[in-house]
């Protein structure tokens, strides 16, 4: 991860993986944006194709929790839980060429039928967790995002926009989005990891105007908020 001040911004580059011994820790990640004085805004730029959702998922609160404006800019990927760190900005903005991707959390696992019936009732909750993070800006249902998790869906900037992800879109930049498509069973073809993705500029449309919160968005972004107030209040 490569920090830079810019008075008091401070660039965030979050090209890599998240968790685990493949990539940046949420206790790494937390240490160093803790070495940050008098900072006003942090804008943090995503090229990712994720990794551990316990490691995203702290990185997402700590970043809700702090007292700096947090705006994320998606340059090249925001994939699996690196969505999930996207959905933390004040404003996120998406480079025509980028894309996001959201899919259900998965793990590698052992033991016995009643061990793997736990992890299932685990991985339904994690799976509710992350759902309720996307609908606090989610401009469909509940249910429609709950589909495209469950299908592995692949948004690029103007789809990430028009659901709701996404609030402003950025010209393209020259930023390979370098892909472990083993990983995923959705993948684009336009998916290179050799080159840049390139939108035309006749797909490219502005987002749609800021549409009422509805109850489910209400009730995600209450849940959301308890977390965050406890998140506050057992900082280290």
């Amino acid at each position: 991860m490569n920090i830079q001040m810019r008075g008091k911004t401070a660039e965030v580059l979050l090209y890599e993986d998240i968790g685990g011994w493949f990539g940046i820790t949420a206790d790494s990640f937390i240490k160093e944006i803790k070495q940050l004085k008098d900072v006003s805004t942090i804008n943090l730029r995503i090229n990712s194709n994720g990794g551990n959702v316990f490691d995203g998922v702290t990185i997402y609160n700590y970043l809700k929790s702090h007292q700096a404006r947090v705006e994320i800019d998606i340059d090249g990927l925001a994939a699996s839980i690196a969505s999930i760190i996207a959905m933390a900005g004040d404003e996120v903005r998406m480079a025509e060429n980028a894309w996001m991707m959201i899919h259900d959390p998965w793990i590698v696992t052992g033991g016995t039928a009643e061990d793997l019936r736990k992890q299932a009732d685990t991985m339904d909750g994690i799976r509710e967790t992350l759902l309720d993070t996307y609908m606090v800006r989610s401009s469909v249902s509940r249910e429609d995002m709950s589909a495209m998790m469950a299908e592995e869906t692949w948004l690029n900037s103007t789809e990430a926009a028009n659901v709701g992800l996404a609030d402003t879109l950025t010209k393209e930049m020259a930023v390979a989005a370098h892909v472990h498509k083993e990983w995923f069973k959705n993948a684009p073809d336009a998916l290179d990891a050799e080159r840049v993705i390139a939108v035309p500029e006749s797909k490219i449309s502005e987002p749609d105007a800021p549409k009422p919160i509805t109850a489910e968005q209400k009730d995600a972004r209450e849940k959301i908020a308890r977390m965050n107030q406890y998140m506050r209040a057992n900082r280290l």
